[in-house]
């Protein structure tokens, strides 16, 4: 029998890792992480303003686009707070219902994301497939449609996930290995039975982010198979543009997903915080380059931008 004893949930407290085997570089580490924050928050919440704003935008394209930057920027505030708050004052106590809620909000904006991609694909493909049906298709009370239930797939995917945590019982150690709650962390503490949850976890990350990426690369196939058919070069290239700025975004959220995968998969006797800086990149590259690709590759975008927060300059 274990000497440990059992906690229960509502007196269990965790202790956050910031970047292990690092501690004393803390202080500098805070530095990059904090630049990224203020990118992340700055960039698309300017994107978000700019949309609102200016009414030439008010299309579906960027619609979708005010959802992508809406899911970075709940990304972000998820693990604002405690990953700065280790790196400055060295703040690495949570509670385990603290812990849970922070599970679910990182775990739900991605999962968001990952639909939101798969949405901005079947926009693009509409756009260049069936251009003449684009604004038909694609109202805007679908579009308001489609947020709900990216909404409602996520929260009714990933609430027994963390409702299943509560049930977990945990004696031995309470030290988790980022600066943030990760689902897999939190039940690899767990001293009882974590079938079940890491079976969930695993089909959440199948059913949402697979299903996704599948669709999405459907989705390009048949729009690069339109897009060849076109005789003229200039058509073609006008129409492969349009799609740079959303391949980009489906890039920078999938190859660090994967890539963090790999190395929870394979890469066990790396360094302690090889998994830490994975697991921070793949939360942070999105929210910080998804509003940089869009404001450098799309023209209407930038211009806005420009009118927006520079009208004496646009107007010259």
């Amino acid at each position: 029998m274990s000497s440990f004893p059992n906690i229960t949930s509502s007196s269990l407290i965790f202790f956050l890792t910031g970047v292990p085997g690092l501690e004393a570089a803390h202080a500098w580490i805070s530095i990059p992480f904090c630049c990224c924050y203020i990118t992340a928050l700055s960039g698309n919440g300017v994107i978000l303003f700019v949309i609102i704003t200016e009414s030439s935008l008010h299309e579906p394209m960027y619609y979708f686009l005010t959802m992508l930057s809406t899911t970075d920027l709940g990304l972000c505030i998820s693990t604002l707070v405690t990953m700065l708050g280790i790196f400055w004052f060295n703040a690495r106590q949570i509670t385990f219902y603290a812990c849970v809620v922070q599970t679910f909000f990182i775990q739900l904006f991605t999962v968001m994301e990952s639909s939101v991609l798969l949405a901005m694909a079947f926009d693009r493909f509409i756009a260049i497939c069936n251009p003449l049906r684009y604004n038909t298709i694609l109202t805007e009370s679908r579009i308001i449609k489609v947020w709900f239930a990216i909404l409602v797939r996520g929260t009714v995917i990933l609430m027994p996930l963390v409702l299943l945590l509560k049930k977990l019982s945990f004696c031995q150690s309470y030290v988790l290995h980022h600066s943030y709650c990760f689902h897999p962390d939190i039940i690899q503490l767990s001293c009882s039975d974590n079938k079940i949850n890491s079976i969930l976890g695993l089909f959440a990350l199948i059913v949402t982010a697979g299903v996704d990426s599948i669709f999405i690369l459907l989705s390009y196939i048949l729009i690069i198979k339109t897009i060849l058919s076109i005789a003229a070069p200039e058509e073609r290239h006008k129409a492969f543009s349009t799609c740079i700025s959303h391949i980009g975004a489906v890039a920078i959220f999938y190859i660090p997903l994967i890539s963090l995968c790999f190395v929870h998969r394979f890469g066990k006797k790396a360094p302690p915080y090889v998994h830490t800086l994975m697991a921070n990149v793949y939360l942070l590259i999105p929210p910080v380059m998804n509003p940089i690709i869009y404001s450098v590759k799309t023209k209407q975008i930038r211009r806005a931008i420009k009118k927006v927060l520079f009208p004496r300059a646009s107007e010259v």
